[in-house]
């Protein structure tokens, strides 16, 4: 089976949760596009910056609305190596993200896939477009590896 390289921003997006995990954090990577171009990138830094709602895309977020000067981001498509967890769910609601790819499931801590399923629920004021497993099997395997050391 022929195997298609990954796009750009989620291939960047994995080099960021490489140096997350290089830091001591989880490895999570987010970027966030507007057209062709990355506008912002972050990976996990709650342990760094003692902040626990340093993640990738919360991160991500707050940096692409200073770029762009506007709190609406419906123009922009959000890349992360991990599904979002509903903090990062919710956040990608306020903030209007047209699309969400995303690398790995979370069975644990997900809302998109797993879990509170944010986007699906009744009350949600805006539903991005969401596309799971691009990078799945080299972010499952970079989580592993970062636990598999803790342990």
């Amino acid at each position: 089976m022929k195997r298609w390289p990954l796009p750009y921003p989620m291939y960047r997006a994995l080099q960021l949760a490489r140096n997350a995990a290089l830091a001591g954090e989880v490895p999570v990577g987010a970027v966030i596009t507007h057209g062709d171009k990355i506008i912002a990138e972050a990976y996990n830094s709650p342990r760094q910056s003692h902040d626990p709602t340093a993640h990738a895309e919360i991160q991500t977020i707050r940096a692409a609305a200073a770029f762009l000067g506007q709190e609406r981001l419906g123009d922009c498509d959000l890349w992360v190596t991990l599904e979002p967890c509903a903090m990062c769910a919710g956040a990608i609601v306020h903030a209007r993200i047209a699309r969400v790819y995303y690398a790995a499931s979370d069975p644990k801590g997900g809302a998109v896939e797993c879990g509170a399923r944010v986007f699906d629920q009744r009350q949600c004021l805006h539903r991005p477009e969401v596309y799971g497993g691009i990078g799945e099997r080299e972010s499952v395997t970079l989580l592993r590896q970062f636990f598999a050391e803790r342990r």
